[in-house]
């Protein structure tokens, strides 16, 4: 399998229909600095097989400037440690919708992002492959 670094428009979660859904009917867990919900989708067949949305509090974060650097960091932790999770999804025939909630109150360095990304990401791949049996 071709590993892709890339994080194309159809793998980032826009629709806001879908969003209010998993906000509702979601499950989540969190892993310090973040809150991860998702949740099984019916979308029509994607070439992806996850969908990812991220956000950074205004209340933690008043400047803008300081929520994009956040979610810069985050889209780039998550874009260099998804392939696990997506050939994980795949192996199952499914689609998921996820979501990123950072919920710290200082911005973390790359190097723990990156180390609670592949935390988050092997719970989930445990969490979906629970889902399924």
């Amino acid at each position: 399998m071709i590993r892709t670094y890339s994080f194309n428009k159809e793998e980032r979660l826009k629709s806001r229909k879908l969003i209010e859904t998993l906000f509702r009917n979601g499950k989540a867990f969190s892993v310090f600095p973040y809150r991860v919900i998702y949740m099984p989708t019916q979308l029509p067949v994607n070439k992806y097989p996850v969908q990812a949305g991220f956000t950074v509090s205004s209340r933690n974060f008043p400047h803008a400037v300081d929520r994009n650097r956040i979610k810069r960091l985050s889209r780039e932790c998550y874009r260099m440690q998804k392939q696990a999770l997506y050939d994980a999804v795949k192996a199952r025939d499914k689609q998921v919708a996820v979501f990123f909630i950072y919920t710290d109150k200082k911005i973390a360095d790359l190097a723990t992002l990156r180390h609670k990304f592949s935390v988050i990401l092997n719970r989930l791949q445990k969490e979906i492959a629970a889902d399924g049996k």
